[in-house]
């Protein structure tokens, strides 16, 4: 080999090191554990479905999958923490699309959808309104008939300003022309256990972290936000069936990245995450708490984030998220 070859190819030793470098990156690499960044309390909707799906897509990746709690803000300091989170694909955020496209217009939240890159779905739930069985509401009649006659008179609690129940009950307040007195808690789980205290009239849920006390009798479902009835929860009544027809509404969870994951990186999660939901074990996990798989592709989960950053726009332009 001459002397300017050896030179040249020297001199590239440098680069070709950078771009193989660069190329490992491009994949998760096993013996770093995948964080999933749940942004409300332990035993709400995204908590139960992340705990279902975790061991399978760990399997499905050969890598460990911890579940990591960050309520508060509506979701927003978990999101918070993703956006901030190194692109690697270490960190992802199990979420509604509320938390990271309604929050923005109700807070200063310091990113947008843009900061998140679309990993996948992972479920969808029926909503829910129940209320305490000895409390005074035994039917959806009676609890809008109420709301209707004195404005606030009816608590009506959801997991946080901004969350996909808090949506859900400006949408049933438009519907019914009622105004509620709006109680937001950290999570599904502090406003169950509020309503099972009494301390509260009703909740909007997911059937995901209701199920368990209505199926119990703990809790009676006076309507599900459904087009028809609820699967899980076959004797409660859709809106349209209680006498309010024109308003659905689901809950839908999926995983995000932080914007600038490599896109092999979100391919390999979306391919593992999509392996894991078609799992007999995951499917009946998420089927025992009144959930059903959602299978998308990156672009899938995209679009249903894209639309819901619409109806946010919407709700702001009318003024209603900053009244709430």
């Amino acid at each position: 080999m001459d002397r300017r070859k050896f030179c040249a190819i020297a001199g590239m030793a440098p680069i070709l090191g950078a771009v193989t470098t660069r190329v490992h990156a491009q994949t998760l690499q096993k013996g770093k554990p995948i964080v999933l960044v749940v942004p409300f309390s332990p035993g709400g909707n995204l908590d139960t479905v992340a705990r279902a799906v975790a061991p399978e897509l760990g399997t499905a990746l050969g890598m460990s999958v911890v579940i990591e709690n960050k309520p508060g803000a509506g979701g927003v300091i978990g999101a918070s923490q993703v956006a901030r989170a190194a692109p690697d694909g270490y960190t992802l955020l199990v979420t509604t699309p509320n938390a990271i496209t309604v929050a923005p217009f109700m807070v200063d939240t310091h990113y947008t959808l843009k900061s998140f890159a679309a990993v996948g779905g992972l479920g969808s739930a029926s909503q829910v309104v129940a209320v305490n069985p000895r409390g005074r509401f035994q039917t959806m009649a009676q609890l809008l008939d109420e709301a209707r006659r004195s404005e606030g008179a009816v608590t009506l609690g959801h997991s946080g300003l901004g969350t996909t129940n808090h949506i859900a009950l400006l949408k049933l307040e438009e519907a019914a022309g009622c105004r509620f007195t709006a109680v937001p808690f950290k999570g599904s789980a502090p406003a169950i256990a509020a309503l099972l205290g009494a301390q509260i009239d009703a909740i909007i849920d997911q059937v995901t972290s209701s199920y368990a006390n209505i199926k119990a009798g703990k809790l009676r479902g006076l309507a599900v936000l459904s087009a028809e009835r609820d699967r899980f929860l076959p004797d409660v009544p859709t809106l349209a069936e209680a006498g309010l027809a024109g308003l659905t509404s689901m809950t839908q969870c999926g995983l995000m990245a932080p914007a600038g994951t490599p896109d092999a990186i979100v391919q390999q999660l979306n391919a593992a995450l999509n392996k894991a939901l078609q799992a007999d074990a995951v499917r009946e996990r998420l089927h025992n708490t009144g959930s059903v798989a959602l299978e998308t592709t990156p672009a899938e989960w995209q679009k249903i984030l894209q639309a819901e950053l619409e109806t946010a726009r919407q709700l702001d332009a009318q003024g209603k998220l900053a009244a709430n």
